[in-house]
Order: C-alpha cells, then sequence, then structure tokens
C-alpha cells in the first residue's frame, strides 16, 4: 500500500483534464484563417454545384 498525497492527485487530476481540453480545443480552433477561408469556399462551390443540378417541377 502508498501513501497518496490528496492535494497532489487532486492537482494531477486536473492538469490532465486541462490537457485533454486543450486538445479538444486545438482540433476545434486550431486551423489558419486561410483553412477557414478555403473550407469555407469550398462549401460555398459544393452548394452552388446542387443548387445547379436541381430539377425544377
Amino acid at each position: 500500500m502508498t501513501i497518496v498525497n490528496l492535494n497532489r492527485a487532486r492537482k494531477d487530476r486536473a492538469k490532465a483534464q486541462s490537457k485533454a481540453q486543450a486538445a479538444e480545443n486545438r482540433v476545434a480552433f486550431g486551423r489558419t484563417k486561410s483553412e477557414k477561408a478555403k473550407t469555407k469556399l469550398e462549401t460555398a462551390k459544393a452548394e452552388r454545384t446542387l443548387d445547379g443540378a436541381k430539377r425544377e417541377d
């Protein structure tokens, strides 16, 4: 049986949770402005293509 410092364990758990949240944020918000613009242009082009292919009744 080992002796565990509860304050250290709590801080370690909080630090691990903080690192996990930071990793999620890097994925969600870590794109450059040019990458965001490129994605926006690609989405707009795909929407125009789909709208152009619609059939009128």
